[in-house]
């Protein structure tokens, strides 16, 4: 990580909030504060590392709960004295067990609603079935029959997508999802990653799909 820690611009009391975020889900997990070692053990080690106002202390993300912290990557913004972490979340980074530390609104209610993050849950639990055991798992029962049969369920699924058309739109919908389902199946049996598919959207923006096809055939 190359982080210049002279950029920061630390307060009074040396600390700076430092914001973590999932750099697979992109859901916002926590907000907490480090001081000038609390940032530099980070980056020496790739784990996140924090400083706790209460105990007056550096602990380490997940030291005792296992739920830790693995650094990407770290942001600061324009005036230098507020932290942005791209973490790999290992576990639940909330101490109540929930997905975030932000599930509460004003109003009262919980939860947020589910949006892509919820692609990159799904991603994460399908990497899990890998070292499942096919009995007990649809999906690890479908890496284990292999490409061919993974294949057959996303063209089978496609062909239910284009029936469920005229079927209205719940049913659309719950075929979409089965499709792209089986489809993340796929990516992951090839050990494609989310960032790697959103990369190329990222890359494809702003291209008109005429000018996409024409790089295609020019092997760009």
């Amino acid at each position: 990580m190359d982080v210049n820690v002279g950029d920061i611009r630390f307060d009074e009391k040396g600390l700076v909030p430092a914001v973590s975020q999932d750099i697979l889900t992109g859901r916002v997990l926590m907000l907490a504060y480090m001081n000038r070692e609390a940032l530099e053990r980070t980056i020496s080690t790739g784990r996140a590392h924090y400083y706790s106002r209460s105990r007056r202390r550096l602990w380490m993300k997940g030291e005792t709960s296992g739920n830790v912290q693995e650094v990407e990557s770290i942001y600061y913004d324009c005036d230098g004295d507020t932290l942005l972490l791209m973490v790999r979340q290992k576990g639940h980074p909330c101490h109540t067990g929930k997905k975030t530390c932000f599930f509460r609104t004003i109003d009262g209610r919980e939860e947020m609603p589910e949006t892509p993050h919820v692609l990159g849950e799904l991603y994460r639990v399908l990497v899990e079935r890998k070292s499942a055991s096919p009995e007990r798992s649809y999906v690890a029962d479908l890496y284990e029959k292999g490409i061919e049969r993974i294949v057959e369920k996303v063209r089978e699924e496609a062909g239910e997508v284009v029936d469920a058309v005229e079927k209205g739109r719940n049913e659309l919908i719950h075929e979409i999802c089965d499709l792209w389902f089986h489809t993340m199946v796929l990516m992951c049996y090839r050990d494609i990653g989310l960032d790697e598919v959103f990369g190329e959207f990222a890359r494809r923006f702003g291209i008109s799909g005429i000018e996409e096809k024409e790089r295609r055939k020019k092997g760009q």
